[in-house]
């Protein structure tokens, strides 16, 4: 009994840390957009966005707190979160889903798929968006670039400033993520 048990506790020993190292949270992120109008170009850059990423499964996670983006002039900012995305009403964007095609035992530079649902201004929809993925020691770096399109999330453009306003902007995702201890 006293030998089952001891063997017990080496297994479980031994077991346990393989399941928190395949576990990664992000320490560094990255999301920024970017619309190309008749008018005005507009980006911003928002540096706070969490996620948790799942090595053995590919399940992910993310949040992003819309409010935290920042643009290069103060108005458009205001803009942005009062009229446009509504920020006090929707204060986060969320995904949810899985990576498809990750190699945690490659260290090269993986092309991988995202699937799952993206929720933004309050409306959610199933995207499927390319990436990269790759292993930096004990680090994972994850890439992405996709196009939202405003209209599919009831993001409405006023028709006075239409031209300002493009129709879709692109995203792009970068979150170095290190293991959960």
């Amino acid at each position: 009994m006293h030998n089952k048990l001891i063997t017990l506790v080496l297994i479980v020993g031994w077991i346990t840390p393989q399941a928190f190292a395949q576990k990664y949270t992000s320490e560094q992120s990255l999301v920024s957009f970017y619309s190309h109008a008749a008018i005005e170009d507009i980006s911003a850059k928002n540096k706070t966005a969490t996620s948790i990423f799942n090595a053995a499964t590919g399940e992910i996670v993310f949040s992003i707190p819309v409010v935290d983006f920042k643009f290069d002039k103060s108005l458009m900012q205001e803009h942005f979160n009062e009229k446009y995305l509504e920020t006090e009403k929707y204060p986060k964007s969320t995904f949810q889903g899985k990576v498809v095609g990750f190699v945690g035992s490659s260290s090269e530079l993986q092309n991988v798929k995202a699937q799952g649902k993206l929720t933004l201004h309050g409306v959610t929809k199933n995207i499927d968006v390319p990436g990269t993925i790759q292993v930096k020691g004990k680090k994972l770096v994850l890439k992405s670039k996709f196009i939202v399109i405003l209209e599919e999330y009831e993001v409405k453009r006023p028709q006075l400033v239409w031209k300002n306003i493009a129709e879709q902007v692109e995203v792009t995702l970068e979150f170095t993520y290190k293991t959960m201890e």
